[in-house]
Formats: C-alpha cells, sequence, structure tokens
C-alpha cells in the first residue's frame, strides 16, 4: 500500500472512531504462550504486556519494548533493530512467534536486521522465559515471544468497536497514528487495522560526526537513525456453535537506517497470509482441535547512498496443527504436528550466506496432572530438520550441501501451592536444536559483526540442560516471585575469533570469526514485585525489579560476549481518579567480565516518568499521557549491543525524550 493511501486510510480510520458510533474492543489478557491447555496457572515464568502498561513502555522495536523485563534485555543495533535477548539468549535460540505461528523475517541472520513488527499494531506481547522448544521447536531452546492481535477474531464481536492511537516524541521528531476498527454478529466478526509512524534521526547526549555526500558535520543526534514504517492488516472469522474459522493478510513496510554506517538504509517490505481455525466441545476422545496455517514473503534491500546493494528474501509457510484430548481423571493433554518450510536468499556484496532451503516436520505431547496440592507437566518433542544449502549463482565459493537433523527435547515440570499465599515452581527441560543453514554455511563478510565469517558444515545437534526454580508469594496488591536458572549447554554453537584476517574483494581487512561448538554455560536470577504503599483516596504501588546472568565458555574458561549486567530497577505508580502518575529508575552496573579483546561497558542509570489522565467525551473513552525516558539525559551504552564493541561511541542509548499521545477507544 503506498504511503499516501495509507495514511488516508488511518485518517479516515480516526474519522470513523471520532464519530462516536464505536465501543472499546476487549481481548481477553489471558497467558497463553507456555500452556497449550489455556491454564490459568503457568508453570514455566512468563510475562506479559498489555493495555495501559504496553502503552507506556511501547518503543519503536520490539527489543527495546521489552528490555526492561526481568531476564529480557536486547540487541540494540540502534533504535530501528533490536530483537529481544532471553536470560543472554538471542538470535535463533529465541523464537518470536505471532499469534503462536511463525514469524517469517531475516531478524535472526543479522542484528542490523529489524523484526517484521510494529509495537504500535500489538494487542498483547507474552514472554515465556526459559526453554520453549517443547512447543516451539529447537528456535525457541532459550524462550519464546508471542506477539498476539485480534486479526482473526476468535470470538463473537457485537456491533462495532474500535481504538485508535496518535503519538509525537521529541527526541527524533516521531509522528505516530494508528487504528483499529472491528465489527460483527453472533456469525461472523471481521478485523482491520492500519498504522504510520515517521521519525528522523535520534538525538543523544553526545556530539558524533556523521557523513553524507561526502560531507561530515558534528551534531548530537545518531547519524543515519531515521526511519519510517507503516503497516495495514484485514482479517475475518466465520463463528458457529463450536468454534471458529478465519483468514487474515498483513503488509508491512519498513526503511530505515543501520547506524553502522552513515549512508547504509534498508528497506523492508513482508507481506503476511494465515488461516486459523477451532473446533470445540466435541465430544468422546476429542475435546478439541486447532489448526493454524501461515505463509509470509519477506524481502530487504539494503542501499548505500540511495545504490541498492544486498537483496535478502525468506520466503516461508507454516502449519500447526493441535488436538486436546477429553481428561482422564486429573491428566489432561495435546498432541500436536507442526510443519515449516522456508527458503532464503541473499543477492549482493553481503552474501555471507548460501541460497537455502530449510524443511522441519515435527511431533510434540504436552501433558499435565492436576493434584490437590498443584499440578505437575510432562512432555516431549521430536523433529526432523533438513538445512540445504542450494549454492549461489554468483558465488563460487558457495556449494551444495545437505543436512539432515533429528533433535528430541523433553520437559518436565512441578507447581506446588505449599501455603494459601505461596507457590513453588519447577521446571526441567532437555533441549535441541538444529544449526541454522548460516551457522552451517556460512562464507563472507557480514557489516553487522564486522567480521568475515565462517559456518561449521560438520555441526551437531545444539544440545542443553535446563533447570528453573521459582517461589512466589502473592496477598492482594503485594506479590514477590523470585526464579533461578541454570542451562548448560555441551556443544553451543559460539562465533568465535580464529585470529586470522582475510581480505574483501574491495581489499578491506577484516578478521576471520567461525562457528564453533563449545560447552557454555549460563546461570542467572530473576526478583520482580509489587507493594501497596496507600490504598486511601489516592492509590500508591512500589514496583521492584531485578537481574542477573553470567555466561561461560566452558571450553576456555573466558565469560562469552553480550551478556547483559546486574540490573535494578523500581518505579513508583500512584492513581487517583482519573489521573495516574509513575516515576521509575533501571539501573545497569559496569559489565566487565567480557572475553579478551571485548571492551567493558561502564555502568549507568536511567530515570523515566510518566503521567496519564483518562476522560470520557461521549461514547469514547479517551487516556491522555506523557512519557519521559531517559530523563537525566545521560550517556549510556548497552552491554548487548554488537555495536558497542564494532563500533565503538557510534550508537550509544537515546537521549532525553518527551512523548506525548492520545488513545481512545469507543
Amino acid at each position: 500500500m503506498h504511503n499516501r493511501n495509507l495514511r488516508g486510510a488511518i485518517g479516515a480510520a480516526l474519522a470513523a472512531v471520532a464519530g462516536g458510533a464505536l465501543a472499546q474492543p476487549a481481548l481477553p489478557t489471558v497467558t497463553v504462550t507456555g500452556n497449550p491447555l489455556g491454564t490459568g496457572d503457568v508453570i514455566a515464568p512468563v510475562n506479559q504486556l498489555s493495555g495501559p502498561e504496553l502503552l507506556l513502555r511501547s518503543q519503536s522495536t520490539l527489543g527495546e519494548t521489552l528490555a526492561n523485563t526481568p531476564g529480557v534485555s536486547s540487541t540494540y543495533f540502534g533504535p530501528n533493530a533490536s530483537r529481544p535477548v532471553v536470560r543472554g539468549l538471542d538470535g535463533d535460540r529465541i523464537r518470536v512467534l505471532n499469534n503462536g505461528g511463525a514469524s517469517t523475517d531475516a531478524s535472526s541472520v543479522s542484528y542490523d536486521h529489524a523484526v517484521a513488527t510494529d509495537p504500535i499494531a500489538v494487542e498483547r506481547i507474552e514472554v515465556l522465559r526459559g526453554p520453549a522448544a517443547l512447543l516451539y521447536g529447537g528456535n525457541a531452546i532459550g524462550g519464546a515471544v508471542n506477539v498476539i492481535d485480534n486479526r482473526i477474531p476468535r470470538e463473537a464481536i457485537q456491533g462495532v468497536s474500535g481504538k485508535a492511537d496518535l503519538g509525537w516524541a521529541s527526541a527524533n521528531h516521531e509522528r505516530s497514528a494508528a487504528a483499529l476498527v472491528e465489527g460483527g454478529t453472533s456469525k461472523f466478526a471481521l478485523h482491520a487495522d492500519a498504522f504510520d509512524r515517521s521519525g528522523g534521526d535520534v538525538r543523544v547526549p553526545v556530539d558524533l560526526p556523521c557523513t553524507r555526500r561526502g560531507v561530515t558535520t558534528v551534531v548530537r543526534r545518531m547519524c543515519n537513525s531515521a526511519a519510517h514504517a507503516s503497516g495495514a492488516a484485514a482479517g475475518g472469522s466465520l463463528l458457529f456453535d463450536k468454534g471458529y474459522l478465519g483468514l487474515s493478510a498483513r503488509t508491512y513496510r519498513n526503511d530505515y537506517g543501520t547506524v553502522a554506517q552513515d549512508e547504509v538504509t534498508i528497506g523492508m517490505r513482508s507481506n503476511r497470509y494465515a488461516l486459523e481455525g477451532e473446533l470445540r466441545g466435541l465430544g468422546g476422545w476429542l475435546q478439541s482441535a486447532k489448526l493454524q496455517a501461515g505463509h509470509t514473503d519477506y524481502r530487504h534491500t539494503e542501499f548505500e547512498a540511495g545504490v541498492p546493494g544486498t537483496v535478502f528474501r525468506n520466503n516461508g509457510s507454516d502449519l500447526r496443527v493441535e488436538l486436546k484430548h477429553a481428561k482422564l481423571g486429573a491428566l489432561g493433554g495435546v498432541v500436536g504436528l507442526q510443519a515449516e518450510g522456508n527458503r532464503f536468499s541473499a543477492d549482493g556484496a553481503e552474501a555471507f550466506a548460501p541460497y537455502s532451503r530449510t524443511r522441519q516436520r515435527a511431533m510434540y505431547v504436552y501433558e499435565e496432572l492436576g493434584t490437590g496440592w498443584g499440578k505437575v507437566s510432562l512432555g516431549g518433542r521430536y523433529e526432523q530438520v533438513d538445512v540445504d544449502s542450494l549454492g549461489h549463482p554468483a558465488l563460487a565459493r558457495f556449494a551444495p550441501e545437505q543436512r539432515r537433523f533429528t533433535p528430541a527435547s523433553i520437559a518436565a515440570g512441578a507447581l506446588w501451592r505449599f501455603a494459601p499465599q505461596w507457590e513453588f515452581t519447577a521446571n526441567l527441560a532437555h533441549s535441541e536444536r538444529a544449526p541454522k543453514d548460516y551457522e552451517l554455511y556460512a562464507n563472507g563478510p557480514h557489516v553487522a559483526t564486522g567480521a568475515w565469517e565462517i559456518g561449521n558444515a560438520s555441526a551437531g545437534i545444539e544440545k542443553s540442560l535446563n533447570v528453573d526454580a521459582g517461589v512466589q508469594w502473592k496477598s492482594g496488591h503485594d506479590t514477590v516471585r523470585f526464579n533461578a536458572f541454570q542451562t548448560r549447554f555441551s556443544n553451543y554453537i559460539a562465533l568465535l575469533g580464529t585470529g586470522n584476517t582475510l581480505l574483501t574483494d574491495d581489499g578491506e581487512p577484516l578478521p576471520e570469526f567461525a562457528y564453533t561448538p563449545v560447552r557454555a554455560r549460563f546461570r542467572g536470577v530473576e526478583l520482580s514485585g509489587n507493594k501497596r504503599l496507600l490504598e486511601a483516596g489516592t492509590v500508591l504501588d512500589l514496583q521492584l525489579r531485578a537481574d542477573a546472568v553470567r555466561a561461560t565458555n566452558l571450553t576456555t574458561g573466558e565469560p562469552l560476549p553480550r551478556i547483559a549486567p546486574l540490573r535494578v530497577g523500581a518505579t513508583l505508580v500512584a492513581s487517583r481518579g482519573p489521573w495516574g502518575a509513575r516515576i521509575g529508575f533501571d539501573t545497569h552496573a559496569r559489565q566487565d567480565r567480557v572475553p579478551p579483546g571485548d571492551r567493558p561497558t561502564a555502568g549507568y542509570t536511567l530515570w523515566n516518568a510518566a503521567l496519564t489522565y483518562r476522560m470520557n467525551a461521549g461514547p469514547a473513552s479517551l487516556l491522555w499521557y506523557a512519557r519521559v525516558d531517559n530523563a537525566g539525559d545521560r550517556l549510556a551504552y548497552s552491554a548487548t549491543s554488537i555495536l558497542t564493541q564494532t563500533a565503538p561511541g557510534r550508537a550509544p542509548l537515546p537521549g532525553r525524550n518527551l512523548k506525548l499521545g492520545l488513545q481512545a477507544g469507543f
């Protein structure tokens, strides 16, 4: 969709909203990631963001939106490209999902590739910390991030409802708009949404050079950090007594600067089509059956000073069938079948991996037994994964090769309510992941890592053993949750320097890095809690959070790179009548536990604040908000960003940013 037409569609939707004919859409805030049975208590540690909490934490990327969640940091490649890092694991060890189905893009291939999702168009985000390989495959060996929308309605929508968001931010003069409209009867439901977000170079608390068209200037802006993203989607469902069947189509566009180079930009295009249906209350041994299928066409072009360069394509399809059996006493469970396939290609100067084809077929079982003191779970998954190099039509260094892997994973968990206000959870999982195409077959220059990457075609299945234990106390509004975890890899596939140097076609020397299996261990703790301080006219809560991860290459005894340091944060949240306010901070300790040759990262504290006001305007509910990020305008660099190592000083975190916005629901 052209930008002019998209802005027109958003304007029309906003006009419809302003007309007062809509009612606030409701999406149940039920945690579904990590438990296919849909029960309220989840044994694995899960965080959820929705409603005002998501609105006040939303950033332009998925990674930065989640970055202050306990156990979650981000890859931060500037303000436009950032994937979640969960318990120190990133890339293809963290599965990004869309409504529980595959989310196909190229974000795990390179740090400068953005996730093809904008948080402004999301209803809810769920983060499963710890292995999710049982349900979602080996690429979720470290966790899963599920981005949830209502583009395929699953329940009846009576009448017409809608929501609209308008926003402006000072750090990059961002302007954003989004609108959603839903309607239906007891027999059908329809959904449409659209968004547009644009901004210039981001202001930072330090002078930085920027060279464009041969002219160098020095400004307090992060060079080449401007972006323009837009998208639209439509979907609908036929509803019947025992379920639904629906279709949706989504288009997403993102044109952004990569910040690693002053004049390199990326033009991303992604189209996704999805089918989903469910039959419930079938009787007999089969209680329900759920089907999900999707196809994604993804492409992005990297431009240098406006001239097209490397083109990345990733086209994928996925199918998931889940059957829930009738309870056998207190035992309930599901059997699932999953199939995925994708074709990847890269053409141009930065084609560091060959054309490839990956096919996955899997079966999994998840069972849960209720007891008088809690519940226990047990499950297993078996996969067959084919990863084929198809060579390259223009690069002779890539040859056709084929590998087949058969990963198998098993997991067990328990939840024990050992006192009225206390719960104890424990999880044990053996998870296996097949290597990705680039881990096997890479051979070329990769600007994002500043290295010539070499794959390991003989690499085996990556295996890990994960142990997680947690305790939770809850009394009214007061809560405390503590988790401790350890993950040990017998053959963690790490990208390590070889000490060699190779020359690009332009004669530029690059250090050689190779994908090498090593023994590795990740261990850490996570803490979160809420204390109600006041409840007399004015409600006042204190939210606390902290986490720490320690990752070690057990083969060499050295630290693993890009691990978040100790982090501690607190937020005071107040409300009185229609007013709401919050102020808080997040402190990151100095990270000097780095491998030889890496730079330590200085510690820092970032303050933030927000003010909200709710009001009714006829049938409309309005939420006005003002938010300040990095209120002290502190200069800070992310320890989990590769740019902190490969381009030191070039990509600090954004400076002080004031965001003003309005969310309207009808």
